[in-house]
């Protein structure tokens, strides 16, 4: 809104600072610190509302440490989250931008089906919450959204040649973006690869069907993954604060031309806009964070462990490092296979000797170093430097070939 208002301004009256609002680095810091204040200030009265209304978390009795505790903490908090990431979004940010107008309409659909799940768990008293078919529905229905507009959206493209242009044939050929399925690999030569030339599909026409796959399983998994972290104070909300921090760096260097140039990456055209959203929901989630520490006197419900997971999911698809999650957000990845490994095991067990066996006291493996004596704080403590370790690693990639 302000990004069209003082563009408008400077054009017409040539008003003294509009300029400012046309630079990404001044319009992301405007929406951190908004953010921030949204978060903390009416932070605090959205968690005294959701006291009045009793909208507390439904404990499980897990026996474990501080579980009592826990007891008539308010939830719905990724609802804070959410405001405070779309309200400075939509008053700084370009929302005519493609990349822009796909993460709201992510984080618009992922609030409303993890509200909804909250919503039956708080007032339904029903601990299940939303049916767990209808929220993996809600996700595949965002990869496949995800997917075709990546694919199809002529304004989503690359720039193969990043070298700054010179003369005036240099900057013609500079200037022509290329319609392709490249992503960024790791540790492999020249961190390209090109799903089409994987695929190897006789017919350009179904490419599109092998990408969406692999994008809706990447957002499904990150999306559940984040859900899952979601059960220590901070700890969800901490490793998302450093992961959404390193998509901001890789956003900011895939949309500037000299510096994708001097990393020999790839250079996307207007994805750098990305930037402002990023700078906002870190903003919301650092705020959060204010509340959810140890002792938390919130928690954020699926309400925003689903959206942020989501959201993460799609900003490094968009920003072409999808395939670099498995290393930047591998705390979630190890909660998920601690899950999927403990009830593998258990059934395989169970089948074969009659009784189920577990590899871990208890999943996901939060709670396995919970049951071995370790206090909260220090695990989360413990778990937010090893999200660090991986984003350090994740940024290293761009120059280990």
């Amino acid at each position: 809104m302000f990004y069209y208002l003082f563009e408008y301004l400077e054009k017409n009256y040539q008003l003294t600072g509009a300029s400012l609002f046309q630079y990404l680095s001044f319009r992301s810091a405007i929406t951190f610190i908004l953010a921030l204040i949204i978060s903390t200030i009416f932070g605090k009265k959205i968690i005294q509302y959701l006291k009045s209304k009793q909208i507390d978390e439904n404990i499980r009795t897990l026996d474990l440490p501080g579980e009592d505790d826990k007891k008539g903490t308010p939830t719905m908090g990724g609802i804070i989250i959410i405001l405070s990431t779309l309200i400075p979004v939509l008053l700084f940010a370009d929302f005519k931008n493609i990349y822009i107008s796909i993460l709201i309409i992510t984080t618009i659909w992922l609030g409303i089906f993890g509200f909804v799940d909250d919503y039956i768990k708080v007032f339904r008293k029903n601990k299940k919450g939303l049916k767990g078919r209808i929220k993996i529905l809600a996700q595949v229905i965002l990869g496949l959204f995800i997917g075709l507009t990546v694919y199809f959206h002529p304004e989503i493209t690359t720039r193969e040649n990043n070298t700054i242009p010179k003369n005036k044939l240099e900057l013609q050929i500079e200037s022509k973006n290329d319609k392709n399925l490249k992503t960024t690999v790791p540790f492999f030569k020249n961190n390209e690869l090109d799903y089409v030339k994987v695929f190897k599909m006789k017919s350009d026409n179904y490419n599109w069907i092998l990408y969406v796959i692999i994008i809706t399983f990447i957002i499904v998994s990150l999306s559940n993954g984040t859900n899952l972290t979601d059960g220590l104070d901070g700890l969800a909300a901490g490793s998302s604060s450093i992961i959404v921090f390193t998509l901001g760096i890789f956003s900011w260097i895939s949309g500037n031309i000299i510096f994708s140039d001097y990393l020999n990456i790839m250079y996307l055209p207007g994805i750098g806009e990305i930037v402002v959203f990023v700078a906002a929901l870190l903003g919301g989630l650092i705020g959060f964070l204010w509340y959810n520490t140890y002792p938390a006197q919130i928690f954020m419900g699926d309400t925003g462990s689903l959206t942020v997971g989501g959201i993460i999911a799609v900003i490094a698809i968009l920003v072409r490092k999808e395939l670099i999650l498995p290393i930047l957000c591998g705390v979630f990845l190890v909660e998920t296979l601690s899950v999927i490994i403990q009830v593998s095991y258990f059934k395989y067990t169970k089948k074969k000797l009659g009784v189920g066996k577990r590899i871990f006291l208890m999943t996901p493996i939060h709670h396995h170093f919970q049951k071995k004596g370790y206090s909260e704080s220090k695990i989360v403590a413990r778990f937010w430097i090893v999200s660090i370790m991986l984003a350090i690693l994740s940024l290293i990639t761009l120059k280990i070939r």
